[in-house]
């Protein structure tokens, strides 16, 4: 600990310490929060340097300011703790979009489902289109949903829909995010029946009908 100088101009700019202060008088408060009351700079920064602290303006605004007697390095620690922890709370959250197709194989619907895990651990919101073209955009509604559905039980992270299954320009779109109280998705009982008949019967060869065109 010591008296300090600034080590940079755009330190000097940014904290006011020391004799670096242009208020003439100010509301001191010590280290421990005591408060000396309002004190000329020049006793302030005396009282400072009697502690082998610095004397640094923490409120510049206020009426009369206000500056704290610390150590300088601290203060700066505790200043850059501070906003690391603001930036934290203040993650941006952004909707990531995936898109699975009818007769997609099984590994890259797991790929998809990982990823789509790692978004909603993120903090994201997933919104997900079953991407339909041909003959598909006639089905029923409800068929096409119990695909959708299919997929969303493989992904391996707890979530909630925040937006219904529902018809899309692309085909069907739902939309996802991170259920924080660890609550596993269901899909309806049809689907756990569908899915539990395929794991307890031979699978048939995938059609290869994943493509990236339209028909």
């Amino acid at each position: 600990m010591g008296f300090t100088k600034y080590t940079s101009q755009k330190e000097k700019e940014r904290t006011p310490i020391n004799e670096g202060i242009r208020s003439k008088e100010l509301r001191v408060l010590t280290e421990d929060g005591d408060n000396l009351g309002v004190l000329p700079l020049k006793e302030a920064i005396e009282k400072a340097r009697e502690m082998g602290l610095d004397l640094i303006e923490i409120s510049p605004n206020a009426k009369p300011p206000v500056a704290k007697i610390t150590d300088y390095g601290k203060f700066k620690y505790e200043q850059k703790k501070k906003a690391k922890d603001i930036k934290s709370k203040a993650h941006v959250t952004e909707t990531k979009s995936a898109q699975v197709k009818i007769g997609t194989g099984t590994r890259d619907m797991e790929i998809k489902a990982s990823r789509i895990a790692g978004w909603l651990r993120e903090g994201h919101r997933v919104k997900v289109d079953l991407f339909l073209w041909g003959r598909y955009k006639y089905m029923e509604f409800a068929f096409l949903k119990e695909r959708l559905e299919r997929f969303l039980a493989i992904i391996p992270e707890s979530f909630k829909i925040a937006d219904e299954i529902a018809k899309s320009p692309k085909g069907l779109s739902v939309t996802l995010e991170r259920d924080k109280s660890g609550k596993r998705w269901q899909p309806s009982e049809a689907v756990k029946k569908a899915i539990q008949k395929e794991t307890t019967e031979t699978p048939e060869e995938t059609p290869q009908e994943d493509h990236d065109q339209n028909e």
